[in-house]
């Protein structure tokens, strides 16, 4: 049996937002919350999320939920930080696939979740990843063979470039919602409307 990990990225500082966007009001929720129930939802029972930037503060919103944080002490160095930060803790506690979402795509849902982990299941070589508006990103899984090339990464574009540049390797599945992230404060305004 595959020991698999779902792992929300939750460490950054928001920049763009102005504010803490992870405690931002959604559904009777906040924005991390509605996420974490998503992945808590879904068939994987081991859920991890990725702290940094307010981590004490954003820690406190979520005391009751059965899942475990990872500290990022180097969040400031954008998206790739968190995503070494989570795969080193899981390459530790020998995980075998690691099923990255972001804190920040509220129509992620744990059905949307159970098509990428099926897929995983089928094609257990292949990264799973999503496509969306023509461009393929998170949530994505990963299995174990991809973790000390994922330890790699730099910089604040996430799995993004990792995604393109093994692109023979991914199977893409396609979302029937708008996966994008909420990063200013218009996107969360038309998230609202929604």
């Amino acid at each position: 049996m595959q020991k698999t990990a779902i792992l929300i990225l939750a460490a950054g500082s928001a920049s763009r937002m102005g504010k803490m966007k992870q405690l931002l009001p959604y559904k009777n929720t906040t924005l991390l919350e509605w996420i974490i129930e998503q992945a808590l939802k879904s068939i994987v029972k081991n859920v991890f999320c990725v702290l940094g930037a307010n981590k004490e503060k954003i820690k406190k919103q979520f005391t009751t939920k059965p899942i475990e944080v990872i500290y990022n002490p180097n969040y400031k160095n954008g998206l790739s930080s968190s995503i070494v930060a989570g795969i080193d803790f899981l390459q530790k506690h020998n995980f075998d696939n690691a099923l990255i979402i972001l804190a920040d795509q509220p129509h992620v849902t744990s059905e949307y979740l159970n098509s990428l982990i099926e897929a995983s299941k089928k094609n257990p070589s292949k990264i799973i990843a999503s496509n969306y508006q023509g461009s393929v990103g998170v949530p994505a899984m990963f299995p174990k063979k991809y973790f000390n090339d994922l330890l790699n990464l730099k910089g604040d574009k996430g799995a993004k470039n990792f995604l393109l540049q093994h692109n023979s390797n991914v199977l893409k599945i396609n979302s029937h919602q708008n996966l994008l992230d909420i990063d200013t404060p218009e996107d969360y305004q038309h998230l609202l409307k929604q």
